[in-house]
C-alpha cells in the first residue's frame, strides 16, 4: 500500500519533476517527451508522475506557469528596485528581460513560442501569463504618466514587446550575431519613443 504522502512530499516531487521536464522538453521539444521518460529521468515506476499530475499536459502547463512566475518576478524586482525617473525604470526592466531570456532560452520558447491547446483549462498558467503581461507594461505606463510617451500603454506595451520579442528570437535562433539582440532592440526602441513622443 502506497504511503500517504504529506503536502511537502508533493510539492517536493512536483518540483523535481518539473525541473527534469523542463530539461527534456528543452531537449527534445514536448511532443517527442512521454511520461515513461520522465519517470526514468527520476529513477521512479512509470505511473509515479500519475500521482502527481493527471497526464504531460498537466506538466507542460506547471512547466510554463513556473516560467512566467520566474519572468515576472524579475521585471517587478527590476522595476521596484530601480531609483530614478520613468526612462531608468524602463531600461532595467527592458534589461531583465533580456537577461532572462538568454540565462533560460529553453523556458522563454516554451513561454512564449509555444501554442499550449486548451490553456484556458490550466487557471494557474492562466494567471501566470497575466501577471507576465502586467510586468511587461508596468513599465510603459510610468513612461505615460511621466509625460515621456503619448498614448494607451497597453497598445504602446505590445509594440515594444513584439520589438523586443522579435530581436530575442532571432538571436535565439541563430539569426543574429551573439549580443546583437540588445543592439538591435535597443534601436528599435529608440525608434518606437521618438514616434510616441508627445506632439511627434
Amino acid at each position: 500500500m502506497p504511503r500517504v504522502l504529506s503536502e511537502s512530499d508533493v510539492a517536493d516531487f512536483r518540483e523535481r519533476l518539473c525541473d527534469a521536464a523542463e530539461k527534456l522538453f528543452a531537449e527534445k521539444g514536448p511532443d517527442a517527451v512521454t511520461m515513461r521518460q520522465l519517470a526514468s529521468e527520476l529513477g521512479v515506476s512509470p505511473m509515479t508522475p500519475y500521482r502527481y499530475f493527471t497526464d504531460k499536459e498537466d506538466i507542460l502547463a506547471a512547466v510554463r506557469t513556473n516560467g512566467f512566475n520566474r519572468f515576472a518576478e524579475a521585471l517587478e524586482t527590476a522595476l521596484a528596485s530601480t531609483v530614478g525617473s520613468a526612462k531608468a525604470k524602463s531600461s532595467a526592466v527592458g534589461e531583465a528581460y533580456l537577461a532572462f531570456a538568454f540565462e533560460h532560452p529553453q523556458t522563454y520558447k516554451l513561454m512564449f513560442d509555444l501554442n499550449q491547446p486548451h490553456e484556458d483549462d490550466y487557471p494557474e498558467l492562466v494567471a501566470a501569463a497575466a501577471r507576465a503581461h502586467r510586468n511587461q507594461n508596468a513599465y510603459v505606463k510610468g513612461l505615460v504618466a511621466a509625460g515621456v510617451l503619448e498614448g494607451d500603454p497597453d497598445e504602446i506595451g505590445r509594440m515594444f514587446w513584439a520589438a523586443t520579442h522579435g530581436a530575442v528570437s532571432l538571436e535565439l535562433a541563430g539569426k543574429l550575431p551573439k549580443g546583437m539582440a540588445r543592439v538591435v532592440n535597443r534601436q528599435l526602441g529608440h525608434a518606437l519613443a521618438k514616434g510616441l513622443r508627445p506632439g511627434a
